[in-house]
């Protein structure tokens, strides 16, 4: 099982694709394109030691084609210990299309990604990730049944984004529990960075409860949308988003928004958000985040929800259920600070090793998938 201390990026950087998948331990990587449609993406399969991959496609303008394998490779190694994690029966794995999400669409370049998501013949199942809409969704699944997160006049749970939300907003809950003695949010002051699907519900969440948010996103029109939604919201810059001061610093957009830079101007309690991979390399960033005095709720805990959405799609429950095994990230985040500070460890090193000891007992006592 890979640990996030056997990464040698040096070694990684001389053989960027078996040198990554060795030393994250991955089962299998796909590169796909195709001229006619203009589609360019990579599928990485983690680990399927307790089921299918499971793991959301997503389109990014990535600078190289380097970046979206460092991508893919992290995204779906976090997926599997998410998964193991939240007490599912699926392994990791993940997608990304490289593409401009607002410009490249077309049914037939999601179509024809469906057929590659087919020709892994059930080892990888696909759902909804950063510029992916349920639209794309039903166009990969003209082509396999391997998706999960359909809209629900397909017979799927719809759109997991809501229940990831709910999941990012149960952490949050925990880490204030942990932090201040109650899990009361009214007039704690949240900087939400990413107003994206997963960003607004989780705005939505806390502007119920009467948090303070502050909101920060590439895009000016969804900022303009959703403070014109909800009440307590106010806009702010990018640049503005690691020296404001705050209570809860909630990265919602992409990763690595935890790293040397930002650490020297964070002014937080709390870090807790719905983005995968926010510590830029985990052994220093983790251990960093701790000596500052922050407590962080790991992404991989904290933004289950789509996944376990997903779950009791691929499983025949529904929404509801979802919502319910959701509610257990708030117990298993207070789990998780409870033993970091008894073990005077990390919280990202603690919940490694749960994922990681379910995922050596479960090997245990069956094959890979």
């Amino acid at each position: 099982m890979f640990t996030v201390e056997s990464l040698n990026e040096a070694k990684i950087a001389e053989n960027p694709v078996l040198g990554g998948m060795t030393q994250m331990d991955h089962e299998k990587v796909l590169f796909c394109q195709d001229k006619a449609t203009g589609l360019k993406a990579i599928i990485a399969v983690h680990n399927t030691v307790l089921g299918p991959s499971l793991g959301g496609t997503r389109m990014w303008p990535y600078a190289s084609e380097a970046d979206a394998l460092t991508d893919v490779l992290r995204l779906s190694r976090g997926m599997t210990y998410k998964s193991s994690l939240a007490g599912l029966n699926l392994g990791g794995g993940k997608a990304v299309i490289i593409g401009d999400s607002r410009k490249d669409k077309s049914e037939a370049l999601f179509r024809r990604f469906g057929k590659f998501v087919h020709s892994l013949a059930g080892t990888y199942i696909t759902a909804e990730d950063v510029g992916i809409s349920p639209k794309d969704i039903e166009y990969i699944n003209m082509e396999t049944p391997y998706v999960a997160g359909k809209p629900t006049y397909l017979g799927g749970t719809g759109d997991p984004s809501p229940v990831t939300a709910y999941g990012v907003y149960m952490g949050i809950k925990a880490a204030a529990q942990k932090a201040y003695g109650s899990d009361d949010l009214h007039g704690k002051t949240i900087v939400v960075q990413g107003v994206g699907h997963v960003g607004e519900f989780l705005v939505e969440f806390l502007s119920k409860e009467g948090a303070l948010i502050k909101i920060a996103d590439i895009h000016q029109d969804r900022l303009k949308e959703v403070e014109s939604k909800y009440s307590g919201v106010t806009i702010i810059g990018l640049d503005e988003v690691y020296t404001t001061g705050c209570d809860i610093y909630a990265p919602c957009a992409l990763g690595a928004t935890i790293n040397d830079e930002t650490l020297d101007l964070l002014k937080c309690d709390i870090i807790a958000g719905a983005a995968n991979n926010q510590l830029k390399v985990e052994s220093v960033h983790g251990m960093a985040v701790k000596e500052k005095g922050m407590l962080y709720v790991p992404d991989f805990l904290i933004n289950a929800g789509g996944i376990i959405n997903c779950y009791a799609e691929v499983k025949g429950t529904d929404v509801e259920h979802a919502r319910m095994k959701t509610e257990q990230i708030y117990t298993t985040a207070l789990d998780i600070l409870n033993r970091s500070e008894k073990e005077n460890t990390p919280t990202y090193i603690v919940a490694n090793k749960m994922a990681e000891e379910r995922i050596e007992r479960i090997g245990k006592v069956k094959l890979s998938y």
